[in-house]
């Protein structure tokens, strides 16, 4: 990807800021993502604003999501909420992760987004503020998946929003 952007014209500045690539030990450019399943994560217009990517092979991290940008806030986004928010149902489903949110799509539950991070915030309740009254929390029965329902419930309920919390094991 790194010489491919290159040969477009684009500067070795404007690809470190990207958020697609990381630098190596000795100071070079590699694919942020390389090896992974990749999930593009679109704002609420469609349009795609950083990635998330899932290793195909055993090792760590699992998980690797795109930095911090310009255009980019993970705290500001919902993964599928541009799907969702089309959705015919009155409540909005938050979960944890990509594959969750796939999934329930799959299955029809079209009004499903995750949180990108475990954690709930502000923000992203304002954002989900503007297409739904009720919001379901809907995280992995783990201690982070938890802990998360806890601090969610808790800022729904200083919102007055209506709410219902529920984990599951997976």
């Amino acid at each position: 990807l790194c010489r491919h952007l290159r040969s477009k014209g684009f500067s070795d500045d404007i690809l470190s800021q990207c958020g697609l690539f990381t630098k190596g030990k000795k100071g070079e450019l590699l694919d942020l993502f390389r090896g992974r399943l990749m999930f593009p994560i679109f704002d609420v217009l469609g349009k795609i604003v950083a990635f998330g990517g899932r290793i195909l092979a055993d090792g760590t991290p699992k998980y690797i999501n795109s930095p911090e940008t310009v255009i980019y806030s993970k705290q500001s986004n919902l993964y599928a909420l541009n799907f969702a928010k089309e959705s015919k149902e009155k409540k909005m489903i938050i979960v944890e992760g990509y594959m969750d949110v796939i999934s329930m799509h799959q299955a029809g539950v079209t009004n499903a987004v995750a949180s990108l991070g475990t954690a709930l915030t502000e923000r992203q309740l304002d954002l989900i503020s503007r297409y739904t009254e009720e919001v379901v929390l809907f995280y992995d029965a783990d201690a982070d998946g938890q802990a998360a329902i806890l601090r969610g419930l808790q800022m729904l309920l200083q919102r007055g929003k209506k709410h219902t919390a529920s984990t599951t094991k997976i």
